[in-house]
């Protein structure tokens, strides 16, 4: 029970006092980054999926 303990206090002391957390500036320009490649890359597979549609429709089953 008290390596458990133990264990408990060490981790909160690293949590508190050791990790480097970051501003809240520096979170949002983050996300901002994290949501516009994920933008970027929807947008480039959902061509590819066209280009792809496409040619499947026109080239190996046309109407």
């Amino acid at each position: 029970m008290n390596k458990i303990i133990l264990n408990i206090k060490e981790s909160y002391d690293e949590l508190v006092h050791k990790v480097s957390w970051p501003s809240r500036s520096e979170l949002a320009n983050s996300a901002v980054v994290v949501l516009s490649a994920s933008i970027i890359i929807a947008l480039v597979v959902s061509g590819m999926d066209f280009c792809f549609r496409t040619f499947m429709e026109n080239i190996v089953y046309p109407s």
